[in-house]
């Protein structure tokens, strides 16, 4: 009896301990980071102009601006993740992409982007005007909407101007399939991009 009363105690004693440990452990509140990365590989292979073209910073809806991760759950409303953020902010994400898809045309004799300005024949400015997994359809989307604007520095004006939007589905509703949905759906922009700048260029 009392043997059996001493590992009751035992057992209850490690339980107690083990829980105190499981308390005192460190919770990982750090948020995931995630990345746009992703470019368009079928570009057509342009013959180069003695052409330069500046690729500005991205402007980005105030909404969208920060390495905070958008989702909506009700038509008017946006939230955010708080267990995962975009690594940077999607205008800092989306300059190297749209420099790199540009470049691999070869129609440009030099693709520049900030703070490298000097001369340049074309200038091209884009708006970020939503970024956002989209929750309210089945299956959920990914929205990603985009404005160009192509200005010929010799005219000092805007010679053309272009507004992309696509929706891409989600394989399943979580941060990580917007994401994978997030590349996807940039890729289809550049393509359009590039197809943009190329023909209002020549």
């Amino acid at each position: 009896m009392k043997g059996s009363m001493a590992r009751a105690a035992l057992v209850a004693l490690c339980a107690i301990l083990l829980s105190g440990c499981a308390l005192l452990s460190p919770v990982d509140t750090a948020a995931k980071k995630h990345v746009l990365s992703s470019i368009p590989l079928d570009l057509p292979n342009e013959r180069t102009r003695s052409a330069t073209l500046l690729v500005l910073v991205p402007e980005t809806h105030p909404v969208y601006g920060a390495t905070q991760m958008a989702y909506t759950t009700q038509a008017h409303q946006i939230a955010y993740f708080s267990r995962n953020e975009w690594a940077e902010t999607p205008a800092q994400m989306m300059l190297p992409l749209i420099v790199k898809t540009i470049s691999n045309t070869h129609y440009f004799s030099e693709v520049r982007s900030p703070p490298h300005f000097g001369r340049h024949t074309f200038a091209l400015r884009t708006e970020i005007l939503e970024l956002k997994q989209d929750f309210t359809s089945d299956p959920a989307i990914l929205q990603l909407t985009i404005r160009f604007h192509l200005s010929r520095e010799a005219m000092n004006r805007v010679i053309a101007t272009k507004e992309v939007s696509v929706r891409e589905p989600l394989r399943e509703r979580n941060p990580s399939a917007g994401v994978a949905a997030a590349n996807e759906a940039a890729v289809k922009v550049l393509r359009e991009l590039a197809r943009f700048v190329v023909e209002k260029a020549g």
